[in-house]
């Protein structure tokens, strides 16, 4: 909640400083002031962004790497299965937030578009950081040494390659989670030195919103079907978990979340072996909350900046299978799913720094609720591989 606050102070103060340059009077030295001030916040966007999305292909490379060599631990059909479900669930909840969106986000932006009203001022140095790799060539490069890694138990490798991730950890969580803030007034301060960011915040209330509607209406579903399997009834399922999910709003971390997550999981039915295999697992894995509010915020996004048209439903599609696979690399700190998508908003939607800020501000507003939908849907997860480990058993 510390960092919720700190980020709505740096919307608020972003907003403050570019609306007084925009109202002051042209040509008064107090208008040249707050010029200065307005560009010294959007210098710091700049310098600040640039290192934000210089860490984007370390932190796919590191995390996917790290996660796919870890793979294979427990019994090899359970492992399978549980990747599988959980990459269903996660694009399965990513494609309900695309067909909702593609119909609702156009009603809920219509008059919010954004139109040029002012002169956009520019940052008073450039400060580029060239990436070390980009996104694609991070994602397969992760995939490759990870699967071989697998192959050739190279375990030298396999610890640099988790040293690794745990540095980069650390620069998410101490540096990049700090500067959030001062990254976002950089922004809002450039948006409302031109008079277009109440336009732009006017309609995402109602979009956060329909985001967290989504996530229980596929919680719903996914309990549906794990009740089903399991003979259960998925409302009964659903008020037992309902700790895990609470908890989760309080933490805004998975990881932090199983402690509660798996006694409950074993309370609603879940048998031990598997409870204890798939709770750990799917909180790494299985963000299908955080699919649902990056896809349809993506599209709200789109909606409200003028440069942007939604794409069309193959290239979404593509979009929601490419999130079910760096959602692998979602490092467990707040913000760590949008983070790690900033990638593919990039190379596969075209977002630029704007737009990618915007994606952060949203996300970063329901991310409790993102994570708490993720959380309780690793216990209809756990409920579904349960089920087939005993169908299993009785061949």
């Amino acid at each position: 909640m510390k960092l919720l606050l700190k980020l709505f102070s740096g919307i608020i103060a972003g907003i403050i400083v570019g609306s007084i340059y925009y109202f002051s009077a042209d040509g008064t030295t107090f208008h040249s002031i707050m010029e200065i001030v307005t560009r010294l916040f959007i210098t710091m966007q700049s310098i600040l962004g640039s290192f934000i999305f210089f860490l984007i292909p370390l932190i796919i490379f590191f995390f996917i790497a790290d996660g796919v060599s870890s793979i294979g631990r427990g019994a090899g059909k359970v492992v399978g299965a549980t990747i599988g479900v959980a990459y269903i669930s996660t694009i399965g909840a990513g494609l309900l937030a695309f067909v909702v969106a593609k119909f609702l986000m156009p009603i809920v932006t219509k008059g919010g578009q954004i139109q040029e009203e002012g002169t956009e001022l520019g940052p008073l140095l450039e400060f580029d950081i060239p990436a070390p790799l980009d996104i694609l060539t991070a994602l397969v490069l992760a995939f490759s040494v990870g699967i071989v890694i697998n192959i050739i138990k190279a375990e030298t490798m396999k610890q640099w390659i988790h040293d690794g991730k745990q540095v980069v950890e650390f620069l998410i969580e101490k540096v990049v989670i700090t500067i959030l803030p001062f990254y976002i007034a950089g922004v809002f301060a450039g948006m409302a030195s031109t008079g277009t960011v109440f336009k732009t915040l006017s309609v995402f209330g109602v979009v956060l919103l329909i985001a967290i509607a989504l996530h229980w209406i596929w919680i719903t579903i996914q309990y549906t079907i794990a009740g089903s399997l399991l003979g259960k009834n998925p409302f009964k399922m659903i008020k037992t978990m309902l700790p895990a999910y609470v908890t989760a709003l309080g933490t805004m971390s998975s990881a932090a979340t199983i402690s509660v997550t798996l006694p409950k999981a074993k309370e609603m039915g879940v048998r031990d072996k598997i409870a204890d295999f798939v709770i750990p697992l799917g909180a790494n894995i299985h963000l299908s909350g955080s699919a649902i509010t990056i896809t349809s915020c993506s599209i709200a996004v789109m909606s409200v900046l003028p440069e942007y048209n939604t794409p069309g439903m193959l290239k979404m599609i593509g979009f929601v299978l490419l999130i079910g696979v760096v959602m692998v690399a979602a490092p467990g700190v707040p913000g760590g799913a949008v983070m790690a998508a900033s990638g593919i908003l990039v190379s596969h939607l075209g977002f630029n720094e704007a737009a990618v800020a915007l994606m952060i501000a949203l996300y970063m507003a329901q991310d409790s609720f993102g994570t708490a939908a993720n959380i309780t849907g690793d216990g209809a997860i756990a409920g579904i591989i349960d089920a087939y480990d005993q169908s299993l058993s009785k061949k």
